[in-house]
């Protein structure tokens, strides 16, 4: 029997560390997207960039959010449960009546509200710096909701299994922020040479952006096979993670 009650408890208590935490997690993350819009309004400004005839900016806007959002959702659940293992917390979280799977459950909901949330500030931000007349919500929401549950999967898993912030902050450099900016964040795939876009063709995450990117023109070329890997990679980061928290792994010392 699921306990509602336990699940809805953990999401409240990680809302209110996230709300609490705002100037970190909200306020930090819009201040470095500003930069980065400003930055490069500036450089298209003086150069005239565009790409897909649209200003590069207009390209810019929903790979930085993106960005943004899944960084926020790897730090958050991994730094969560590591801050939790060092200060003793997490095992009143692994010794309470509630399963793992439920822990799991927990933290991937409270994500998705985080998430959303940042990326639906973020939006209304930039909307002042850029007019988006034909976004649809329905694809932004779906794709942000993928992005975030692959990211914050991969959060819970390395927060499970690791114990310092050496090992988190070193994945997270060296495997998110890479997958973050080569996955089309700040580029067109057809700005590449040909015997490079085979890097981009098998990356999943890279339709994420892409498809992403597509629900603030409403220009949808819908492919069934590039969904079908997206999904895949959804339900294996899912799968695995659970297995993680199912399985254990001698979580506590």
């Amino acid at each position: 029997m699921i306990s509602y009650y336990a699940i809805l408890s953990i999401i409240k208590f990680r809302l209110r560390e996230f709300l609490f935490e705002f100037h970190y997690t909200i306020i930090a993350p819009i201040i470095s997207n500003l930069i980065f819009v400003i930055i490069f309004s500036t450089i298209q400004n003086y150069y005239s960039i565009t790409i897909n005839n649209s200003s590069y900016i207009e390209f810019l806007i929903p790979g930085l959010i993106v960005m943004i959002v899944v960084q926020e959702s790897f730090d958050n659940t991994s730094a969560s449960i590591i801050n939790m293992k060092q200060i003793g917390s997490f095992n009143d979280f692994l010794f309470a009546p509630l399963s793992r799977i439920e822990l799991f459950i927990s933290f991937l909901i409270s994500s998705l509200l985080i998430g959303i949330f940042l990326g639906l500030i973020n939006f209304a931000i930039f909307s002042y710096f850029v007019d988006f007349s034909n976004f649809s919500l329905f694809f932004f929401i779906y794709y942000l909701c993928i992005a975030i549950i692959f990211f914050a999967c991969l959060g819970c898993a390395v927060g499970f299994l690791s114990y310092t912030w050496d090992t988190q902050s070193t994945f997270s450099n060296f495997f998110v922020t890479p997958l973050n900016f080569l996955s089309g964040t700040f580029f067109s795939i057809n700005s590449l040479p040909e015997s490079l876009k085979f890097l981009f063709l098998y990356n999943p995450y890279y339709y994420v952006v892409s498809y992403f990117r597509s629900s603030f023109y409403n220009s949808f070329k819908f492919s069934f096979i590039e969904n079908f890997y997206i999904f895949i990679l959804v339900i294996l980061s899912l799968i695995t993670t659970g297995i993680i928290f199912l399985k254990g792994y001698k979580v506590i010392r």
